[in-house]
């Protein structure tokens, strides 16, 4: 066998990351990937002619993030699209009562002020919690004392349900009490109208990745690891494993010896999310100019419950929405008319005849994706903040592992995925490394190999 520096497992954002790194500082790397392309859960479609984001789509929050200096500093374009944190209003946002009805300025006021509420109270109410609490518990205990009409109470606890859903692919009885602790975000957010898997495809260049190199097992000694794929072994002084939780606690990958309960626990208490996406092109627009977000509250939204404007990035007339948690869970088991079918029925509900047959469509199914079998992590009751830093080791000072589910301050993001590959390099190097220096070491590197 030929014995590298450094093994990384995964080339999605955390594991070309952490390889870049290394690379740039002079150690031999080899990145393993089980699928046969670079970036993971960064997936984009481009097929039809223009760019689908099948897996992540945003950078949420730009202030003070070094992953937006990164896109910067290598000149890739964004579109401004903030959502917030599932926000109630902010944004033009077309809301829709229980029955389907349009609200107007007035209806609209009240339920974000009900919101706006709720979530005052709630943080109390999460301070408060005790151990074993789940996100249903606390936000139920705050409605129970609202003193609202049951109408006004099923908007909002609708509400609290498809946001833990949308940021966390997760039941919100499922959910820790403290699982959207983490959830602010600073500034606007942005979208990628080349495709946000650029972003990896453009950090990779260069380096050793081996495509459709199925790892499973990793071996370690004190003479290093060895790692065991479909195509033979690898040996190195050092691995790196950024496969997504989900796979990790599917124990496809066989750790010889087994892993410690410093890591162990962490990968059996968090939890990983379903959350996957469909996008529905219409020949037509039948919804309004100004609003990029359609909202249905209550009974109307219980399923597909808010519609995202994405026609820009196409030039054509697009809408996303998601199904998340057991709601996700329950869609990808069903064929693709099955899906559009269900989701046309609630814009009908909404828009009545306007609403055409879409032209194309866009499906996604996460948790059936062998490489990821999920989403993005959570924190699933009986789990803590800290078991995301825990998960990262090291191990016997030669395992390592990265990746959004490994970062405790903004889990389930790329950011985490950046940061995390980042920090796992530093640690193999014993050195730090600023990330400035790193996005401007790509930059002029493309522009070196560009003459």
């Amino acid at each position: 066998m030929t014995a590298f520096d450094t093994i990384i497992i995964g080339a999605g954002m955390s594991g070309v990351t952490g390889a870049r790194m290394l690379a740039d500082a002079g150690r031999r790397v080899l990145v393993l990937e089980a699928r046969d392309r670079i970036g993971g859960r960064m997936h984009t479609d481009r097929s039809a002619g223009f760019a689908v984001d099948l897996g992540a789509s945003w950078i949420h929050g730009i202030t003070d993030s070094p992953l937006w200096d990164l896109v910067r500093t290598l000149g890739i374009p964004t579109i401004e699209f903030t959502v917030g944190s599932f926000q109630a209003g902010g944004r033009p946002i077309d809301n829709f009562d229980g029955e389907g009805e349009p609200m107007d300025a007035e209806a609209t006021e009240r339920w974000v002020a009900d919101v706006e509420s709720a979530d005052l109270a709630l943080t109390d109410e999460i301070a408060r919690s005790a151990p074993g609490d789940t996100y249903l518990d606390v936000t139920e205990r705050v409605l129970d004392r609202s003193g609202w009409t049951p109408e006004r109470i099923d908007e909002v606890r609708e509400f609290f349900r498809h946001r833990v859903e949308e940021q966390c692919g997760a039941w919100i009885g499922d959910l820790d009490a403290h699982g959207l602790d983490e959830d602010a975000i600073e500034g606007d957010e942005v979208i990628f109208p080349r495709g946000y898997d650029e972003l990896p495809q453009r950090i990779a260049r260069g380096l050793d990745v081996r495509l459709d190199h199925v790892v499973t097992r990793v071996s370690r000694s004190s003479d290093g690891v060895v790692v065991s794929t479909d195509q033979g072994d690898f040996a190195a002084s050092n691995v790196v494993v950024t496969v997504p939780l989900g796979v990790l606690k599917a124990e496809v990958i066989e750790f010889e010896p087994a892993l410690p309960e410093q890591v162990a626990g962490p990968i059996a208490r968090l939890g990983m999310g379903v959350f996957n996406k469909l996008f529905l092109q219409f020949r037509e627009r039948f919804w309004s100019e100004d609003g990029y977000v359609l909202r249905a509250l209550g009974e109307a939204g219980e399923h597909w419950h808010s519609w995202y404007d994405v026609s820009a990035i196409s030039g054509r007339p697009t809408l996303l929405t998601f199904a998340a948690g057991p709601f996700g869970r329950h869609q990808q088991g069903r064929s693709d008319d099955a899906v559009i079918d269900d989701a046309l029925r609630s814009l009908n509900a909404l828009y009545g005849e306007r609403v055409g047959r879409p032209v194309a469509h866009w499906i996604t199914r996460w948790g059936d994706d062998p490489y990821s079998l999920g989403s993005y992590s959570h924190l699933a009751v009986g789990s803590s903040h800290h078991d995301h830093d825990a998960l990262a080791g090291p191990v016997d000072g030669v395992l390592h592992f990265a990746g959004e589910a490994t970062w405790g301050d903004e889990p389930a993001t790329v950011g985490a995925a950046l940061y995390s590959g980042h920090r796992a390099a530093e640690r193999i190097l014993n050195n730090p490394i600023a990330l400035s220096d790193f996005a401007a070491r790509i930059a002029a590197r493309e522009q070196t190999n560009a003459r």
